[in-house]
């Protein structure tokens, strides 16, 4: 329909553009007829040979195969944003557990410092402790070696003052006596 409607356009505007002055219209010398009667059989074998219809199934066959492109290019996108919505909420579980992971660690890393503090004040109270022992058994042995050799110096002056006042004879009754009584205890 709309080819026959084309034909009689060009077919009523042709003469009437295309004529000379000099020439008249419907001449085989005038070029703008010739032309128009090779367009209009040009027209007439493609219209014999079927080819509009063949032309419009072949478009027809193009617009059907865009249009089922278009609709598997929307089911794509729409699986593409399931897909993405899909990443999206993993990406935020992931982000929540990785959250979580690190408030776990500061926490053990905050209880492990105070672990830390305590075993170190214990440590400390320990060290503290020995060496006040130490001190203490420095202070006993220094007591010890002040007395003993108090002692040693007590026996050495009492020696030299019994030596001094004891007469030899009182020397043997006092060897004597000793003898004595060692000898008692012995038995």
């Amino acid at each position: 329909m709309r080819v026959l409607t084309t034909l009689a356009l060009i077919a009523a505007a042709g003469p009437a553009l295309a004529a000379g002055k000099d020439k008249p219209f419907f001449s085989l010398a005038n070029t703008d007829f010739v032309v128009l009667i090779g367009f209009l059989l040009f027209v007439g074998v493609l219209l014999y040979f079927k080819v509009f219809p063949t032309l419009g199934g072949m478009l027809d066959k193009r617009a059907e195969g865009i249009r089922n492109d278009l609709d598997e290019a929307r089911a794509i996108r729409e699986e593409a944003q399931t897909l993405l919505a899909s990443y999206e909420r993993k990406q935020q579980e992931v982000q929540e557990q990785a959250d979580r992971i690190v408030a776990a660690a500061k926490s053990e890393a905050s209880a492990a410092a105070e672990q830390a503090k305590e075993d170190l004040k214990a440590s400390i109270a320990r060290r503290l402790a020995a060496a006040e022992e130490q001190l203490a058994s420095a202070e006993a042995s220094a007591v010890k070696d002040v007395r003993d050799t108090a002692a040693t110096i007590a026996v050495a002056a009492a020696q030299e003052v019994v030596a001094g006042q004891l007469t030899a004879k009182d020397g043997a009754a006092l060897i004597d006596d000793a003898i004595q009584h060692v000898g008692a205890r012995l038995q």
